[in-house]
């Protein structure tokens, strides 16, 4: 017996080769292969924690507290503070210490789009895609910072091959292809309510990517660590793929994290009414965590702080951080107490039934289990968080419509672009929510953040006037 199927039927997983004979040898040789990506051992845990004991226990609120934040200094915050945090994160940049990771192993199918999210066009005027305005904003600080920045893609075994290809087909967007690393995320099986690994097909298993708490151990697995500590790179800006707004390079971020010793430094935004759809960053038992909208009740979202009128529960989790090298491989190694917790979803999960004929469910019918990048955060030493403007940083492409749109983020974009030209001087329409009255587009090889814009506009002679199709800068 091969010694992988005499492994699963050790563990009481032998089901998964019960139509192993009827495969053909390419057949055999890709059960074989999924099956190896399996830790038969991290199985048999969740099965003891997760699926046999009861999820219905909810989630632990002793002692929640809201999370301390570093306030923006038009909120407060010290001023003299974040002047040395930009110059200690520009410092950072100047020394080639930092590295931007991009967490992009979605597919656009919520936006009717058929292929990477990545690739999906999200401006306003040119219609670059999400890959586009990220790789520019690397590159445009590279130059700013007079070294070329590294910059790591976590992808999906559903998207890796068509990812790398659309990077080749547009030459990586004007970067070397020294300094673009892609790594695939790794893969849970689902399993049954009873704790069996399911089938998808007689020759496949029923693999889902393990969350973008996954990305610390693929970082790892993938050699990208060994890389960073090559190169000099010691932190890592962390973002998702479906935010064009982010600053994915942002030196006051940076140098709070590296100022204050944080091993995980994370951004948050006010929360613009109670029940909106993001985290929430508290503090438990001397611990700084993420809980989820989902898990915290309305009540405590609802509530307000009486010192400000303003929510309790204010801070929200946007998926920004920075993170250092060497903590991100301590989480990735884990060890007794120190590793990310899988969380369990019931899901309708197509599979064979006993006579190997596909089933496709209607209601859940097993579980599958992912990982949370937040969720590091209790482990990390001094933790942090800082404020940021919505505007500035969060606008994301979720939806086909509605909120968190296409159209959202268009609007959102060009409103951040007429916000740095009225700040010198263009004299733009705009509406009462900052919307222009012409379409607007800036490259971000032109300005990706308000100093780099700043300082692009200066140089330019004559400044450019809005005609009757927009107006277009870089």
């Amino acid at each position: 017996m091969h010694p992988i199927i005499a492994a699963f039927h050790q563990a009481g997983q032998g089901q998964v080769f019960a139509f192993f004979d009827q495969l053909s040898p390419e057949g055999q040789q890709r059960l074989l292969a999924e099956a190896a990506e399996v830790d038969l051992a991290e199985v048999d845990r969740l099965n003891r924690t997760l699926v046999s004991k009861s999820a219905a226990a909810g989630i632990d609120l002793e002692g929640l507290a809201p999370a301390p934040y570093e306030r923006l200094p038009q909120h407060g915050g010290d001023v003299d503070a974040w002047k040395r945090a930009k110059k200690a994160g520009e410092d950072a940049l100047r020394a080639g210490r930092v590295a931007a990771f991009t967490v992009a192993g979605g597919q656009g199918t919520r936006l009717g789009y058929d292929g990477p999210k990545g690739t999906f066009p999200v401006t306003p005027l040119n219609g670059k895609t999400l890959f586009q305005v990220f790789a520019e904003k690397i590159r445009a600080a590279g130059t700013r910072y007079g070294k070329p920045i590294h910059w790591f893609i976590m992808t999906s075994h559903q998207n890796h091959a068509a990812t790398e290809a659309f990077f080749h087909e547009h030459e990586r967007f004007g970067l070397a292809e020294s300094h673009v690393h892609f790594f695939r995320q790794g893969r849970m099986p689902a399993v049954t309510f009873e704790g069996k690994i399911m089938l998808e097909t007689k020759e496949s298993l029923a693999l889902s990517p393990d969350g973008h708490g996954g990305s610390l151990r693929a970082l790892d697995r993938s050699g990208a660590l060994d890389l960073m500590a090559r190169e000099g790179i010691d932190t890592l800006s962390y973002f998702q793929v479906d935010n064009p707004l982010v600053r994915c390079i942002d030196p006051s971020f940076i140098g709070w994290h590296l100022l204050s010793g944080s091993e995980m430094s994370s951004k948050m935004i006010p929360k613009a009414y109670a029940a909106e759809k993001v985290g929430h960053f508290c503090t438990q038992r001397g611990k700084t965590i993420v809980v989820e909208y989902s898990d915290l009740p309305p009540a405590l979202q609802a509530e307000i702080d009486p010192a400000t009128g303003k929510l309790r529960y204010l801070a929200g989790s946007i998926a920004i951080h920075v993170l250092s090298r060497e903590f991100v491989r301590r989480m990735a190694a884990g060890g007794e107490g120190v590793a990310l917790p899988f969380h369990r979803a019931d899901k309708k999960i197509p599979t064979v039934d006993a006579a190997g004929q596909a089933v496709k469910p209607e209601k859940p019918n097993g579980i599958k289990f992912e990982m949370f990048v937040f969720d590091a955060l209790p482990f990390a030493s001094r933790p942090l968080v800082i404020e940021a403007l919505r505007a500035d940083d969060f606008s994301p492409v979720k939806n086909a419509d509605g909120v968190d749109s296409p159209k959202t983020c268009r609007d959102d974009q060009m409103r951040q672009f007429a916000r740095w030209l009225n700040a010198h001087g263009a004299g733009l329409a705009v509406d009462a929510t900052g919307l222009p009255a012409v379409p607007l587009e800036v490259s971000p090889l032109f300005g990706y953040d308000e100093d780099s814009f700043a300082d692009a506009w200066k140089r330019l002679s004559p400044k450019p006037k809005a005609g009757p199709d927009g107006l277009r800068l870089g």
